[in-house]
């Protein structure tokens, strides 16, 4: 059972677990507190810890931009593509209840996919990013700025054109997901976001949590919403960010970005993942499904370039630890280790060798190295001074 630290506060406790060291803890969350002071991550949130233990949540800086109210202690983040891992293990349910396989192509359930050289790609690709798909779309801008629907994107992804024959090489793509998402849709009949909340979110009590904010978050006396830390945005940021704030893409739940969630409810989901897919006594994820999500993947690919399969390795939905680069992850994390970074500024890493984990959540969008992100990996993989002792859950 999970021992529960108090929850975040201005007298919360600041005494980690055993399997960090006491001095060195401290001084992460110092380091926090001075980029947060000098206005170079706006806020941040942090909490850490094993598969029975939790450090924190600890928040940090302001709760807007231009504001000068703190942080609230039940803040929400929008966290970007660490939204891919949960999408991942959704369709990895369908897998382990023998409605799919990874070698199935994906026109089997979306047929207008397979227009366009599509017809060999399978969910396999979309998992490990060798599907030859973009990241985003030509017209991502036009199709966010009118406020259309997943329903007009997925149409668009069924249209285009691939980059490289599927298999053949490694390029990281949103779009990807967009298509896993329709396959949970027309295989299970519910949105992939119905099905994220009911066999992930719900059974993990993730309840601050949400793939697009639902109608009540926006109603009553205290909506949720007011919950939802700003991110700040380039000035004349002529990309997809300027949508991040408003309600279309609060709303939107983009199953390659577009999770909603606290730093308590995503220790959760790392803890389930440290657990071997298993969590409060519930079985969640198969052991087997949980060590084929992890291990690399691109081993498996013969026509992938070997640099890409050794030094760039992707699990499904996971990426794995890139240790020549120092890049969201840090520099310390064991090879074993695998996480996802988001692109509002946000990190999820889980080191099973030493049975640690880390979520870092901010609101100042990270350059393609993170490297604020980092900086506070490497202090909290140092303050790493046992391997924590594996659960019996």
């Amino acid at each position: 059972m999970t021992h529960h630290r108090p929850a975040p506060s201005s007298d919360v406790d600041e005494t980690p677990p055993d399997v960090f060291d006491a001095a060195a803890a401290r001084r992460v969350l110092q380091r926090i507190r001075d980029l947060c002071r000098d206005d170079v991550l706006p806020a941040a949130a942090l909490c850490a810890g094993t598969a029975d233990e939790l450090w924190g949540p600890f928040l940090f800086g302001r709760q807007t931009i231009a504001g000068t109210e703190p942080i609230r202690p039940d803040a929400i983040f929008l966290v970007a593509s660490i939204t891919k891992p949960l999408v991942a293990m959704a369709l990895m349910k369908l897998i382990e209840a023998g409605q799919v396989t990874l070698s199935d192509r994906v026109e089997r359930f979306v047929p207008e996919f397979g227009q366009n050289g599509k017809h060999a790609v399978q969910l396999r690709h979309l998992l490990t990013h060798t599907s030859g798909l973009p990241d985003q779309l030509p017209n991502n801008a036009e199709l966010r700025r009118a406020g259309e629907p997943l329903e007009r994107f997925i149409e668009e992804v069924c249209r285009v054109e691939l980059e490289f024959p599927p298999g053949r090489g490694v390029r990281y793509q949103s779009m990807g997901f967009a298509m896993l998402a329709e396959v949970i849709r027309r295989v299970t009949g519910i949105s992939c976001s119905d099905f994220v909340h009911r066999e992930l979110l719900q059974p993990l009590r993730m309840h601050d949590s949400a793939l697009g904010a639902p109608d009540d978050w926006f109603h009553g006396p205290h909506p949720v919403v007011e919950r939802i830390v700003e991110i700040r945005t380039p000035q004349n940021g002529t990309g997809h960010e300027w949508v991040w704030n408003t309600e279309y893409w609060r709303r939107f739940g983009a199953p390659w970005g577009g999770l909603l969630t606290t730093p308590a409810d995503l220790a959760r989901f790392a803890q389930m993942m440290l657990r071997n897919g298993e969590t409060d006594g519930r079985r969640i994820l198969s052991p087997a499904t949980v060590r084929a999500a992890t291990r690399n993947q691109l081993e498996f690919f013969r026509d992938i370039p070997e640099p890409d399969r050794r030094c760039r390795p992707w699990g499904l939905g996971w990426r794995l630890n890139w240790p020549a680069h120092s890049a969201n992850f840090g520099d310390l994390l064991d090879p074993s280790a695998f996480g996802h970074w988001g692109s509002t500024g946000t990190v999820l890493w889980i080191d099973p060798t030493v049975g640690v984990f880390c979520v870092i959540l901010t609101s100042q969008p990270q350059d393609p190295d993170g490297r604020c992100l980092s900086l506070i990996s490497n202090a909290v993989a140092a303050a790493i001074n046992r391997m924590a002792v594996p659960s019996r859950g």
